[in-house]
């Protein structure tokens, strides 16, 4: 019981400490972010380390990503809750479990193929129904279940991948580090305004893992 009551504490103060205080506002966001377990989401042996204000190394090299860059990213999404939603690099499942907390429908790729088992199986252990993992090249994102009201991608790339822009609906927003490759991203959100037209807006500087 100690070890629940200790990481529901953790959790807590990770929502007020390190995203609402730092202007993260969206209560929908805040919400699912004080109801995800992270700690389910990482390996065992960083358990502890789950609510830490940092990045933490997952299987196949990558990372889970900071928790207020995950709010940060979500919350520039402007979900709703009959949303239609892609997640491009599932990593761990952790977003992709805020996500089912916030949206009706969430699709997440991963191209490791062991990330994609591990999180699928994570996030079915933690109930999330709504959520379809699903193992391939998420640069060509999800076409048969196209068009989604928002698009995010957790790693980043040299260009906007041009399926991604196709497979947004009209409204729907898609938000993606783009950089040089040498590391340094900046955060766009993109938001298809018709058939052919697209409204591009710079977020912040961050740092990713490459797309591929």
């Amino acid at each position: 019981m100690g070890a629940i009551d200790s990481f529901e504490d953790q959790r807590r103060r990770m929502v007020d400490r390190q995203i609402a205080a730092r202007g993260i506002k969206s209560q929908a966001v805040l919400d699912a972010m004080r109801k995800v377990r992270r700690e389910d989401f990482v390996p065992l042996y960083l358990g502890k380390h789950a609510y830490e204000d940092a990045p933490l190394p997952i299987e196949e090299g990558q990372t889970i990503s900071q928790p207020y860059i995950v709010a940060y990213m979500l919350e520039a999404l402007r979900l709703k809750p009959d949303s239609r939603v892609l997640e491009v690099g599932t990593g761990s499942g952790y977003a992709a479990a805020v996500l089912g907390e916030i949206a009706r429908d969430v699709f997440t790729i991963e191209r490791h193929e062991l990330l994609a088992r591990t999180a699928a199986e994570r996030l079915r252990r933690s109930g999330y129904r709504n959520v379809h993992v699903r193992h391939g090249d998420g640069t060509y994102g999800c076409a048969d279940a196209a068009p989604f009201d928002a698009i995010v991608v957790a790693a980043g790339g040299t260009e906007v991948p041009a399926a991604l822009k196709d497979q947004l609906a009209i409204g729907g927003r898609l938000v993606i580090p783009v950089g040089d490759g040498a590391g340094q991203q900046e955060l766009l959100r993109i938001t298809r305004e018709s058939r052919d037209r697209y409204r591009e807006e710079k977020l912040c500087d961050v740092r990713f893992v490459p797309l591929v």
